[in-house]
């Protein structure tokens, strides 16, 4: 027992170094040298994402201050406010009237059809407030996500570490391509996403004007 406890106290830091090294290697594939992509085909790049941002997939918990997350039923296009009286409250996650997690499963499971409520791998709450993106146009949804002050302290490479992060947790944002049957999805797919988050910050983050 004592030998393998041994082998392991020592195996231990040597698989931790070469999982490090390999999610060091996965993240920098991802990224791209900076000025590798002209402005226009940064500004190209960028036209996709705010397809994917603005979809109500993404947008929907993207709220204001009011706490009041926004609903697209099943089979429907236009966008309302959540049903049941659902509000996010100062704490984001409904916490002083009803948690999210009261409907919305913390799960990795996939996500079963509508009407069944969408789950993830991560405890379900609004983003905070500086992320505010229902609503708002493409222009202004771009200066947030280039702004540290406003996007979590990230630079370009940060924000392609958070899409990999949150995919690691089966989180948010990969759950936007598989919502479960009868509920639409962004355009693409989760790695045309992040492809496309590469490019745009190869082209120096370019907004359109």
């Amino acid at each position: 027992m004592r030998i393998s406890l041994i082998c392991f106290a020592v195996a231990a830091p040597i698989v931790a170094t070469f999982v490090g090294m390999a999610l060091a290697d996965g993240e920098s594939k991802d990224v791209l040298p900076p000025g590798s992509v002209s402005r226009a085909d940064g500004l190209l790049a960028w036209n996709r994402i705010e397809a994917v941002v603005t979809h109500p997939r993404c947008a929907n918990c993207h709220v204001d201050a009011n706490a009041v997350p926004i609903w697209t039923p099943a089979g429907e296009t236009k966008n309302r406010v959540h049903g049941m009286n659902i509000h996010g409250g100062e704490s984001r996650i409904g916490a002083e009237l009803i948690p999210c997690s009261t409907c919305h499963v913390t799960s990795t499971t996939a996500n079963d059809p509508a009407p069944a409520p969408p789950h993830a791998g991560i405890d379900w709450q609004l983003a905070p407030v500086e992320f505010l993106w229902f609503g708002q146009s493409g222009a202004k949804i771009c200066a947030q996500l280039r702004d540290p002050k406003r996007n979590g302290g990230r630079d370009a490479k940060g924000l392609i570490e958070h899409l990999r992060h949150d995919a690691s947790l089966s989180g948010f944002i990969p759950r936007a391509w598989a919502p479960g049957e009868g509920r639409s999805t962004p355009p693409g797919t989760f790695e045309d996403h992040v492809r496309d988050i590469a490019l745009w910050g190869a082209a120096g983050q370019p907004c359109p004007e």
